[in-house]
This record gives C-alpha cells, structure tokens and sequence, in this order.
C-alpha cells in the first residue's frame, strides 16, 4: 500500500511574504523556501516577521534539506534563522545560493549548512525526493519551478513566475519541460502556483520593456544627474539601468550594502556586463557634471536607512538631492510600504529633484504572472488538483475561480491557509486545517525578542502614551514623604499642562492619605492605591487610558 504524502504550510498563504511548506515523503521533510515578511505599521519597533519554526524544530530529525526557488527576501530571507535551530543543506541555483549566501554568513551560520548547485532541467534526487528542476522567468534571475515525483503523483510548484517571452537574459519559463511533465505518468496530480498577480487582467509586460522606457528617460534628461533606486536582487533591471547609462556615456556608481554586495557577485557570474573603467567610487561622484554620472542605489520601499531615504533626508555623506537630479524608482511599492515611499517621494521633490516611478512612468514590470499567464499555466500543465499559493487570500480565492474558469472542477481546487495540511493518498486529498502552529515570529533585534503581549503593549503605548507617577513614603505611617512628581510621555505635554498635572498630584496625594488613615500602608496597596487615584482621574479629565506605572518607596 502506498503511504500518503503531506504538504505542511508554514507561510506564505493569505499574506505576502514568509512563503514556506514542507513535503513530506517516507516519513522525510523537504523544506521548499523560507521568506520573510516585512511589519505591518502597527507592528512597532518590529524588523521583520518569520515563519513559525515550531514543527520543524519539532521534527529537526526528519528534515532532509531545504529547496530554494529563488533569492528574493520573501523566499530566501528566513533561512539564516532557521539554521539556527537545524542543521540543513540548502539546494538552489549558483546565483540563488551566491545571493544568499551574504545574510547566513552574517549571520554566522554558513557553518550549519551546506550550499548545493543545481543547473536548469536538472533532475536530482534529495533522499526520497525526487526533484525535477525548471526554468521560469522572475524579476530575479534563474528562479526555478519544481516538479516533485512522489509515490501518489507529480506535485508540481511554479515558484513565482512570469511568462516573459523576450527576457533580458534569455531565459524563458520551460514551457516544453512543464508539458512533458504535464504528460508523463500520468501527468500532474497537484499544482501548487504562485497567485500574486491574480487579481489584475490580462499579461504581465516584459521585462525588456522597462528598459526602452529608461532609455527614453536617459535621452530626453541627459543635462541631469540620474539617481536609480530599485531592488538589489533585481540584477535584469540593474543590467537595464546600466545599459542605458553607458550608451548616454555616463559613469556609474552604485550606493547600498546589498546592491554593491549583488553587482559584484553578478559581474564574476557574467549576468551583468559593466566594463571596469565606467565605475567610480560613489564619494568621487561629486567631481564630475550632472549629466556624467548615474547612481544606482538601494531604498526603493522607502526603508529608514536606505540610501535613498537618506538622500531625501538630506542625511547622505556624498550624495545632495537637487534640481539637477532626476530620481527613478524602478520598483512597486510592497503593500504596507506605501506611506514610507510616498514620504520619500516627496521629500525629493522638496529637494528639487524630479521623481519618477511606475505611477508616472513604465519604469516597472511585475515578475509576477497576471490573470491569463495563470490560466495558460492551468491549461498547460492540466493538473487532477490545485492549490493557489503566495498571495493575500483574496488573491488565491481569485486564482482559484480562474482555474474554475478553465475547467476544474470546484472539489478539485482547494484554497488553503498557514498552518493546513494536505494528506495526498491514492484515491483523493484530505485538509486538516490549521494543523500545526503558523503563527508570526517577530524580530526586534535578535529572533523571540518580541510576543503578542509585548506588540499588545507598544500599541498601547502608541495610542495613549504612559504615565510614571513617583512618591517616597515612610514606611511605618504610610505618609508620604516627597513627591508625588508625574512624568509622561505621550499623554499630555507636561511643559503646557503644569495645571492638570497638578491636579494629578493631588489626587494621587489623597488617595495615599485616605489609604494611611485606614491603616493599609502595605507597599503592593500604596501602588494599587496610587494607580487607581490617577486612572481614574486621567479617565475623567482626558478620556484617555495610558499606561499607568506608579513608583512607591519607602524610607
């Protein structure tokens, strides 16, 4: 008899980002991807939001190694921590794997892992998983899709994909490799697909479209400095804006940690073309004209500390925005990111510099598959079962009324969500939902630093502020001995409020006195005493509810 074979999603379903599922083979897991996930605003003080790890720290044993699809942070991001907690191979693309490589060994966790190449249409077998890899075209070189031959059928996951039929590399999704998959044995008994783009009509534009429009920018302003921010991993779009800025005869410098970290890697893996004597230094920028040079740099979400966001600060060491700049953004902004580049944009403006981005300009193109390319991908592969993967949940309730569209029957498409798991048997697929924990992991720092009651808190504190009342008392007759003082942050500014505070002081010294003439002069009773006092006189002064800490001690 055939044992089942269980898909365990950890990520990635019903929002954007934290992408990350396990198979299950032969009592084995395979990892395929671990993103991360950038904080929503109210997440405060927050870097970055992981997957659970929980089951597989629970099942470290069991774990074979991780597939990678490809190095985009949503995908790739999480794997310096989990190597924390397993010791794991890591299987992707040379250029996967090289842009990867940068986090784990800052993170000091190169050690933990070993880092195993794998070329295009390449067939390996990872224990019991037999795993046939894919080229598909994104806006990061070589991502791969991945056919997984298992004892119930082929499991095939496109990864995120496009079908971009003149790519600037050349590399175009297989679409022969995923028919012939799609024939074979029986063909394919689940598709796993990417449903980022499900909700917007028609195709994706290529790729190489972005770069006769940033062509026709560098022509039309060829008096100005070109500042370019775009993502690091997007070496297809660096290789344009490169392209452009040589054929106008400029020198180029790059700006960012990440992005100088990806070029140099592109340049020793021949992806990206730049002869040596057109790169200067981003300090030696300022000896030449405008019209000579163009920056390519990171910072196009907006993020604090980019380079971009330090230029519209007006904080950047070589770098001065003005009217002789003209400023591209070369990307989307992520959902959630959408005040941080707007912020910035017209922070550029004030400088004087002219902004362009994708709501002005075709300065942009999706990697992601739109609604048509989803449909082709159905009709293609013509799977038995379908889950739509990596998108917020209306994208995959709308990918999976697109596979209805095509014929699936609606018991064959099962839309899932972080934590469900599939048991795929011989005569059907059963869902346990939320099986297994999926919940956020938070970064602040270091990885378990922050819960829910500490996030609970810092909204609190965002919304209402905190007040710290102090006061000495004698410990004998529970008088008080100095204080009490108030100070706050966030409730009322105390330089324009000495009246209300002072009236706080009085209701917190009666309270206190009250307590001493009934004899509970017990230190846990004074504070309880003392914050009762202020809440309730913060509450019918302001009609607000800060934290409340009251400090009593006593001599």
């Amino acid at each position: 008899m055939t044992d089942p074979v269980r898909i365990v999603f950890l990520g990635g379903l019903g929002e954007i980002g934290r992408n990350c599922f396990c198979l299950e083979v032969d009592g084995r897991i395979l990892v395929v991807d671990c993103g991360l996930m950038f904080p929503d605003p109210d997440m405060h003080g927050v870097d970055l939001v992981l997957p659970d790890f929980t089951y597989l720290r629970e099942n470290a044993e069991r774990v074979e190694g991780v597939v990678l699809t490809h190095a985009h942070e949503d995908h790739a991001g999480g794997l310096a921590f989990l190597l924390r907690d397993i010791d794991v191979p890591i299987y992707g693309s040379p250029l996967s794997l090289g842009l990867a490589r940068n986090r784990i060994e800052e993170a000091g966790m190169l050690g933990r892992t070993e880092l195993i190449p794998i070329a295009d249409g390449e067939r390996r077998r990872i224990g019991p998983f037999d795993c046939e890899f894919i080229p598909v075209t994104h806006s990061v070189p070589h991502a791969f899709a991945v056919a997984y031959h298992t004892p119930v059928g082929t499991i095939l996951h496109t990864g995120d994909f496009k079908l971009d039929l003149s790519p600037v590399d050349g590399r175009k999704t297989d679409l022969a490799l995923l028919g012939e998959i799609a024939r074979r044995n029986g063909g394919v008994r689940l598709l796993l697909s990417d449903s980022t783009n499900a909700e917007r009509t028609g195709f994706t534009p290529s790729e190489s479209t972005v770069g006769e429009s940033l062509r026709d920018l560098f022509r039309d302003h060829s008096d100005r400095r070109f500042i370019v921010a775009c993502f690091a991993s997007h070496l297809h779009r660096i290789e344009q804006v490169v392209a452009a800025a040589l054929a106008s005869g400029r020198k180029i410098a790059f700006l960012g940690r990440s992005m100088i970290h990806n070029v140099t890697l592109a340049r020793e893996m021949g992806l990206l073309h730049l002869p040596t004597d057109r790169v200067i230094d981003i300090e030696d920028t300022s000896r030449y004209a405008p019209n000579e040079v163009c920056v390519v740099c990171t910072g196009s979400q907006g993020e604090p500390m980019s380079a971009l966001s330090l230029m519209a600060a007006h904080e950047h060491k070589w770098v001065k925005v003005s009217e002789d700049d003209l400023v591209v953004i070369s990307a989307h902004a992520i959902p959630g990111n959408e005040a941080n580049v707007a912020r910035v944009i017209d922070s550029l403006v004030r400088a004087g510099a002219e902004v362009v981005h994708d709501g002005n300009a075709k300065v942009h193109a999706s990697g992601h598959a739109s609604q048509e390319e989803l449909k082709f991908m159905l009709n293609l592969v013509q799977p038995e079962w379908f889950v739509p993967v990596h998108g917020e949940f209306r994208h995959m309730v709308q990918h999976a009324r697109l596979a209805h569209e095509v014929g699936l029957q609606p018991g064959r498409v099962i839309v899932c969500e972080d934590g469900d798991v599939l048991t795929i048997g011989p005569g059907g697929i059963d869902v346990e939902r939320r099986a297994v924990p999926s919940g956020y992991l938070y970064v602040d720092g270091i990885v378990g630093d922050v819960g829910h009651g500490v996030l609970r808190d810092r909204r609190s504190l965002a919304e209402e502020g905190v007040v710290v009342v102090f006061v000495t008392v004698d410990a004998v007759t529970g008088e008080i001995v100095t204080g009490p003082e108030i100070v706050t942050r966030g409730w009322v500014y105390a330089p324009e409020a000495d009246e209300l505070l002072e009236e706080a002081k009085a209701a917190v010294r009666a309270s206190l006195a009250e307590a001493a003439a009934e004899g509970a002069i017990d230190f846990d009773t004074l504070r309880r005493h003392a914050r009762r006092a202020l809440g309730r006189f913060i509450n019918e002064r302001t009609r607000r509810r800060p934290a409340i800490i009251p400090v009593v001690m006593e001599v």
